[in-house]
Formats: C-alpha cells, sequence, structure tokens
C-alpha cells in the first residue's frame, strides 16, 4: 500500500510541476477550496469555524493534512464525526492534489454529485459512510482511476451499482452496505465479501443469493425498453427529415443515396 501512495504521489508531482502558472497559484487555490467548504457546509458544534482560521497557516487545521509541512497543499481532508450536515461540500475542486476524502459519521445529506470525478480526479480514498446520502450511486465515480478504497456504508442511496465499477481496477476496498440498493451485484465486485453488500434486501448475486427470475426479467425488459427508445427515436428523426425534405424541397430532385451518403 505505501509503494502505491508513493506512485500516486509521485504522478500528482509531475502533474503539478508540468502544470506551469497554476503551480504558481495552487496555495492560494486550496485556501479557497477550504474557506468555501467551510461555507457550504452546517457546522453545529463550530469546530470548522473555531479550528479553521485563515490567516494561519492551512496546514495546522483540523482535519487538514498536506502534502509537506512548508507548503499549502492540501494532501487529505478527514472530517469524520464532525457533526456537519448539508449537501455535498462545495469548493472540493479547488483542492487540486486531494487524494484522500472522508466525510464519514455526520449528517450529509442530498445526491452524491454526479461530476464527482471531475471535482476529484486524484482520488485514493473516499469515504462517505454513516452519512444521509440518498439518490444513486454516480457511474461516473468509476471516472477514479486511482481509486483503492470507497466506502459508502449506512447511507440512503438507490438504485442499482453501477457495472461501470469493473473498471477500477486498484478498487482493493468497498462497501455499500446498509443503503437501499437493488438489482444484481456486478461481475467485477463480486470478490468482496458478503459483509460488504449486507442490508439491501432487494441487492443480489455472489456474495449474496441468486437473483431471482422475476428481477432478471424485469432487467431484461427495462434494458430492451431503453434500447427500443433510442431505436425509436432516431428511427422517427429520419422519417420525419425525410418529409420534410419531401414537402419542403419538392422541386429538388429526389437522391436515394442521400441518407447513406451522411
Amino acid at each position: 500500500m505505501s509503494c502505491m501512495l508513493c506512485g500516486i504521489r509521485f504522478l500528482l508531482w509531475f502533474l503539478l510541476l508540468s502544470s506551469g502558472s497554476s503551480f504558481c497559484s495552487g496555495s492560494e487555490l486550496d485556501v479557497r477550496c477550504l474557506k468555501t467548504v467551510q461555507r457550504s457546509v452546517i457546522d453545529h458544534r463550530g469546530l470548522l469555524k473555531s479550528s479553521w482560521n485563515f490567516s494561519s497557516f492551512i496546514c495546522s487545521f483540523t482535519g487538514v493534512e498536506c502534502w509537506h509541512p512548508d507548503e499549502e497543499r492540501v494532501l487529505s481532508l478527514r472530517l469524520s464525526n464532525m457533526g456537519l450536515e448539508g449537501q455535498f461540500p462545495q469548493g472540493l475542486e479547488h483542492c487540486t492534489s486531494l487524494v484522500t476524502l472522508d466525510l464519514s459519521s455526520n449528517n450529509f445529506s442530498g445526491p452524491i454529485p454526479f461530476d464527482i470525478a471531475r471535482q476529484l480526479p486524484y482520488l485514493s480514498s473516499l469515504d462517505l459512510s454513516d452519512n444521509v446520502f440518498s439518490g444513486e450511486i454516480p457511474p461516473g465515480i468509476s471516472n477514479m482511476v486511482y481509486l483503492n478504497s470507497l466506502y459508502l456504508r449506512r447511507n440512503q442511496l438507490s438504485g442499482r451499482i453501477p457495472g461501470e465499477f469493473g473498471v477500477l481496477d486498484r478498487l482493493t476496498s468497498f462497501d455499500v452496505a446498509y443503503n437501499l440498493l437493488s438489482g444484481p451485484i456486478p461481475a467485477a465486485l463480486q470478490k468482496f465479501p458478503a459483509s460488504t453488500f449486507a442490508g439491501n434486501p432487494e441487492l443480489c448475486d455472489a456474495p449474496l443469493d441468486e437473483c431471482p427470475r422475476e428481477t432478471k426479467r424485469r432487467l431484461m425488459i427495462h434494458d430492451e425498453s431503453v434500447i427500443g427508445a433510442a431505436a425509436g427515436f432516431v428511427v422517427g428523426f429520419v422519417a420525419a427529415f425525410s418529409l420534410a425534405h419531401v414537402f419542403v424541397f419538392p422541386k429538388k430532385p429526389h437522391r436515394p443515396d442521400f441518407f447513406l451518403r451522411i
């Protein structure tokens, strides 16, 4: 694991050193990141308000770990069990060197941002467990190619586990237990123990019980209906375009191979 972290650090240092002017403004961006995070969350205990004093060095802030003590580049943001509430924190995209985000054991709610991978492309660890996040798990998480750990345990997430997660080759720790998830577990995730999927009564397939035939049938019908709707749209569009071509431009000669050449 330490070798893997060293590799990620080397990659990020390379990206930072090759990014020109953004390297010089990195500290400013990280300060902007933390200020926006502080403003966007509900902090009943005042832990962030009392410890995040922006007239001092941000690497001394509670929950903030920097790449180097003398450089204000945020490596990890660990805000676990601070009594924080509200939506998923804003401004994290400005912490451009962030590799660890831990928001566990708070009271965050609402959806996980669909573009979370764009905001946090270099994350190796994401822990959102023990909150009240709802909605579907964003398939875009599969674009976090450095992700080693993903913890979504004990939320109110619903829908299917994205099949796109199969491309997360580095994923060694995974937990979605005690949510409202349903449908089959993607084949690439079936290597994880049953405990990581527990508490989702409508989740099925290995390492849990096999999916009922009716569930598989519904999924097949759903997939076929999506494909059929897409095909119907294309056929309808082509037909409408053809009629418009005939009635709006009647004097133009008919070209049977017109659409083929398009």
